[in-house]
């Protein structure tokens, strides 16, 4: 499994991004993936994770009502879409795959980590 997170950029506050996370190598798609975040100074953050099929996700009191993730899995990709962005969700992005169906609420629970896509919020 190779991951590349993309969709990162500058947006102002209150906009939206989708961040994209594909899977270079054409394995089975019977990974759980998760959305992490980690802003500069802090730990990294769990965001959301959604199951091997789609068929059960999971998001973070923080962004819930904000964001949501799905996956195409013919296309191998998973997405983040955020909308009502706020400055403190500023941070690098990560997308991980783990080695169940389901996904875990923290990074030790992903065996798999792409590069970080920064997303900046500002006016």
């Amino acid at each position: 499994v190779q991951l590349q997170a993309c969709g990162g950029g500058l947006v102002q506050p209150g906009g939206s991004l989708t961040l994209s996370c594909g899977n270079t190598r054409r394995t089975s798609s019977n990974n759980a993936v998760g959305w992490f975040r980690q802003a500069p100074g802090k730990e990294r953050e769990f965001l959301a994770t959604i199951s091997w099929n789609g068929g059960i996700t999971s998001l973070a009191d923080s962004v819930k009502g904000r964001f949501s993730i799905s996956r195409d899995n013919a296309k191998n990709i998973v997405y983040l879409q955020m909308n009502g962005l706020k400055p403190e969700d500023t941070a690098v992005y990560y997308c991980a795959a783990s080695l169940r169906s389901i996904g875990a609420t923290t990074p030790q629970g992903y065996r798999y980590w792409g590069k970080g896509t920064l997303v900046t919020v500002s006016s």
